[in-house]
């Protein structure tokens, strides 16, 4: 795309015939020092063919701001995230804008005219699915953007910031079979998500490399929030045999598998052992203290923020995919095979 040479220069076009966002041309013009050497050259020498000159600047022109959004902010994960995006954000003097869209078409136009008025140096969305007309939107605006824990196969073009969900979801179950269990019941995450069927995947894995024969009834759904972690685990212990141990894909999850335990008269880990997955500051402090797969939440934001900022900046990145690990942390929720 070039700029039409019969109309007024605007920093927009400058971006869009560069391919950089608004907010790096500002930088340029800014004199700023954090914007890749053939970046800055490619946007001068577009600035001077074209004879731009700066304008009074506008109250937030140019300012630096990184969007963080989620479908939803009611979960102790969000925080983690939050937490990272904002260490990045705060050392690099940048602010951040944080939204939920709560996944309603409404909510996501609303979003995005939002973002048509401010300079956002980029966007990083949180287990989204990225719908084909945002990204075709956020394209055509020259806004970077970096997903976490992305909800379906994303975009080739679209760095993602992951975690060894497939490994951590293994590491879990081979914890509880080393144990002796042998029923070991699975509260799944979302299926839309692709980290929660690579915690299940970990889960079957772990099962057929022990021999041990899938049961459909072990498997529960679940949406990684306390609710649905008290009804899955209500559902298996329900069951004419009921799984001496269960796996949660969520912390949350465990907690509500912790209460289902309670009210049935059992102790974890006793008569119940239960394993949860990402390692919320919460799960130190659960009675019993909760055996959990680490999750590098913080870690996830802020190595999205820092790829977001690096993009803004126009400098390359060293790979579009990146998946942080995970470790199992055991505590006392977890125990050999209770003999009956």
């Amino acid at each position: 795309m070039t700029v039409d040479e019969g109309r007024r220069i605007t920093i927009t076009a400058i971006a869009q015939e560069a391919g950089v966002s608004v907010p790096t041309v500002s930088r340029v013009l800014n004199g700023r020092n954090d914007v890749a050497p053939q970046t800055r050259e490619r946007v001068e020498e577009l600035l001077r063919r074209h004879g731009y000159r700066r304008r009074a600047a506008r109250p937030r022109a140019g300012a630096s701001l990184i969007d963080l959004i989620f479908n939803d902010l009611d979960s102790p994960w969000a925080v983690e995230i939050i937490r990272g995006v904002e260490d990045v954000a705060h050392a690099s003097g940048v602010g951040t804008v944080v939204s939920a869209i709560h996944r309603r078409s409404t909510s996501t136009r609303q979003w995005l005219q939002n973002l048509r008025t401010r300079a956002t140096d980029g966007v990083i969305l949180v287990a989204s699915d990225l719908a084909p007309p945002v990204h075709a939107e956020l394209r055509r605006l020259n806004v970077p953007m970096v997903l976490v824990d992305p909800a379906g196969v994303p975009h080739l073009d679209i760095p993602t910031i992951g975690a060894t969900n497939w490994a951590g979801g293994l590491r879990a179950t081979e914890h509880l079979l080393s144990l002796g269990h042998r029923r070991i019941g699975f509260i799944a995450g979302p299926p839309r998500l692709l980290c929660s069927r690579a915690r299940l995947d970990g889960y079957r894995a772990a099962l057929d490399a022990a021999g041990i024969p899938m049961c459909d009834q072990l498997i529960v759904p679940g949406d990684f929030y306390h609710e649905s972690g008290y009804s899955g685990g209500a559902a298996l212990l329900d069951l004419d045999e009921p799984p001496t141990a269960i796996f949660a894909s969520s912390d949350q999850m465990a907690f509500g598998a912790y209460e289902a335990v309670r009210r049935r008269g059992l102790r974890v880990p006793d008569d119940v052992s239960v394993v949860g997955f990402d390692d919320l500051p919460e799960a130190r402090w659960a009675s019993p203290p909760l055996t959990t797969v680490r999750q590098p939440l913080a870690e996830m934001g802020l190595l999205a923020a820092r790829t977001v900022l690096r993009l803004a900046g126009g400098e390359p990145l060293d790979t579009p995919r990146v998946e942080l690990s995970t470790d199992l942390v055991v505590r006392d929720s977890s125990a050999p095979y209770p003999q009956r």
